[in-house]
C-alpha cells in the first residue's frame, strides 16, 4: 500500500493531518489544529511541495535529549511535526522518509 495523508476531525470540530508510510506508520502530524477542513488540505499540500527540498527541514533535539523535527514552509511557518526519536541518526531517517512519502497525493478522511 502506498503512503498516505490522513484528515481527522476531532470531537471539538477541528482538523488534523498525519502522514502515514506504506506499513501505516505516523511519520509526520500536522503541527497545529486547523478550524475548517479546507485549511488542513493546504497545509498538507504545503507538505507534498515542500517535503522534497532538505532546506525545509529543522533537524532539533528536545530538553530531554529526544530528537525531531520540523518541516517548513518557505516562509519558515512551522507546518508539520516528527514523532520523537532516540537518536539523531533514526531522526534522519524519519526526514528521508518523509522526503520520499510526503509527494503522495492519497487523502483519507
Amino acid at each position: 500500500m502506498p503512503s498516505w495523508f490522513e484528515l481527522n476531525q476531532s470531537t471539538d470540530g477541528q482538523f488534523s493531518f498525519a502522514l502515514k508510510d506504506s506499513d501505516g506508520e505516523t511519520i509526520l502530524t500536522s503541527n497545529e489544529p486547523h478550524v475548517s477542513k479546507g485549511s488542513a488540505k493546504a497545509d498538507i499540500e504545503v507538505v507534498q511541495r515542500n517535503c522534497s527540498y532538505v532546506v525545509r527541514y529543522d533537524a532539533k533535539e528536545s530538553p530531554g535529549g529526544e530528537h525531531y523535527f520540523d518541516l517548513q514552509s518557505p516562509n519558515h511557518h512551522i507546518v508539520a511535526t516528527s514523532q520523537m526519536y532516540k537518536t539523531a541518526e533514526s531522526r534522519d531517517a524519519g526526514i528521508t522518509s518523509v522526503m520520499s512519502n510526503g509527494t503522495t497525493r492519497v487523502v483519507k478522511n
